[in-house]
Order: structure tokens, then sequence, then C-alpha cells
């Protein structure tokens, strides 16, 4: 490996190849600093061909499986990758969350965090960037495309993206922990309208994490009914050229093939893969990753 990816003439950083997958760091306006992995692919520079920005899903990293994979299928197909870890209210954080650790993040501060890695490519001179994500990351930077009409994306690619109903919300809730959402999120709203949305409550049954301890702000925000939580909600809000990609085995989205059969937009294409489940495993993974990279290059 290179002892330096980047080569500063006349106060310009020049990413040069052949292939380099490097370690990143970004320093948030929070003060929280991020991790990311900037992987070119071979002869491939930022200036010339660009990036995919990848998000991962809940409570996720960079390196995960799935991540991991794509970033390196990608690359196969000469396209460049900054995977990165969103931060979950964490410095430096790596690897899966630890539901021990307490929890003070919301979904929500990924499209800030995108938001900021978006302008650290722009400082590297990157000349175009496509937005991926995958489950609730997906739900993420739909979410942040929808909201900032961001002109620097010129594509989007959501794959199995997260789906939301409120019935689909309880439904899970009881089934995971035997109980009834509805009163904890009611007595954690009582607590952010009473000025105590910053007070961790433990134990506290909160995404994947049982008995873990929680913010009612946090709680919350991930929990609030909230349409926009369901990615095919969010879709005529995006204008730029967005690919959907489910799984055939998916159960985790398994209503979102449905759903895209009641869209349709000239800007949309969604398509499913043949046995692949949420996360897009051996040659699941290879289709995923050929099915981006004739959308990314395609005119």
């Amino acid at each position: 490996m290179y002892k330096s990816f980047c080569a500063l003439v006349a106060g310009v950083t020049l990413l040069t190849a052949p292939a380099l997958a490097e370690k990143v760091e970004l320093k948030l306006d929070n003060g929280l600093n991020v991790i990311g992995n900037l992987s070119l692919a071979e002869g491939k520079t930022l200036a010339e061909d660009g990036a995919v920005l990848l998000v991962h899903g809940t409570l996720a990293h960079q390196d995960m499986s799935i991540i991991a994979a794509q970033r390196n299928l990608l690359n196969e197909r000469e396209l460049n990758v900054l995977s990165i870890n969103l931060s979950l209210g964490l410095d430096k954080r790596e690897g899966m969350y630890d539901c021990a650790v307490p929890h003070a993040h919301k979904h929500r501060d990924a499209i800030a965090e995108i938001a900021q890695w978006m302008d650290w490519l722009q400082g590297k001179g990157a000349s175009s960037v496509v937005l991926a994500g995958h489950s609730r990351g997906g739900n993420q930077v739909a979410m942040y495309q929808a909201e900032k009409q961001d002109a620097r994306i010129g594509k989007l690619v959501l794959i199995a993206p997260q789906t939301w109903s409120e019935e689909k919300e309880t439904t899970s809730y009881q089934s995971r922990y035997k109980k009834d959402l509805a009163p904890i999120l009611a007595d954690m709203t009582q607590k952010v309208e009473g000025g105590k949305g910053d007070e961790q409550v433990a134990p506290t049954d909160f995404i994947y994490c049982a008995e873990t301890s929680v913010t009612p702000a946090s709680f919350v925000d991930y929990y609030a009914p909230d349409q926009a939580f369901n990615t095919p909600s969010l879709l005529d809000k995006i204008n730029v050229p967005t690919l959907v990609v489910a799984g055939s085995n998916d159960t985790v989205v398994s209503d979102l093939p449905a759903q895209m059969d009641a869209i349709s937009q000239d800007n949309v294409m969604f398509t499913v893969i043949d046995d692949a489940d949420h996360m897009f495993i051996d040659f699941a993974g290879e289709d995923l990753a050929d099915q981006v990279a004739e959308f990314v290059v395609g005119e």
C-alpha cells in the first residue's frame, strides 16, 4: 500500500491510482470525528471519475459484510467508493454499535453527516457523486436528497431501503420485546415536551438493543410515526435518476416490491435480484454490483 494516497500540487489534492484504499477521517461541525474508507478503482481518480458515497444500515458500519463486499466489487467494476461510518453520537466510531453504550443519536443525524461528507468529496475535487445506501441507510440517503435537493448528487442508489408503517413498527416492537410500543413512546414524548429529552432512561428496549439506555429525544426520533421513514413515499420528492434494488428473498423489507409496483416515475428504476436476501451475499452481491455499475455508468 502506498504511504500516501494523495499528492499536493499547487494546493490541490490529487488522488492517484492504481487501486488505493485509505482510511480517512472527517471532523463534523458538532466536534465528533467520523471515519470512512476511500477506495479508488485502478487507474481512476476522484477528479475525473467521481465516487459512490455508500451509507450502511441500522447501528452498523462501513466494514460490515455487504458494504465491504460492494466496495470491492464496485472497484472491480471501475467505480471509486467512499464508504462511511455514521457517528451515531460517538467519536471515531468503528464496528457495530455496542448496546451497552448509552444512545443519544437520531435517525436524522445522518442528513447533516452526509452533507459534510459531500463537502469533503467536493473539497477533494470529486467530479460527480452517486449517493447510495443500504437498508436504513437507503432511507437516510433518500431523505437527504428529498430534503436537500443537492445538485452535486448525480444519481441515487437505494439498496433494500427501509420501509415503514405505523402498524409494522408496533407489531415489530411487540414481537421483539413482548411489549406495547405506544405507552413507552407516549412516556418518552412527554419527557421531551417536559424538557427532559436529553436525560438517559434505562432500562429501555430500543432498536436492536434490549434493556439499554437511551435519551427520550433519541427514542422519539426513531419511533414517532413519520411517513418519511417509508422510503418509497420519498421518491416523488427526488428528481435525480434513482435505482431501487430489492432482494427476492428479503424478509426485512418484504413489502418493498409491492410498494414499488405502485410507483411510476421516469427517473426511478426498480429491479429485483433473484435469490437475494437483505444482505445480498455471494452471487447476489455480484448481481447487485452489476446492477449498480450499469446504472451508474449508463446515460
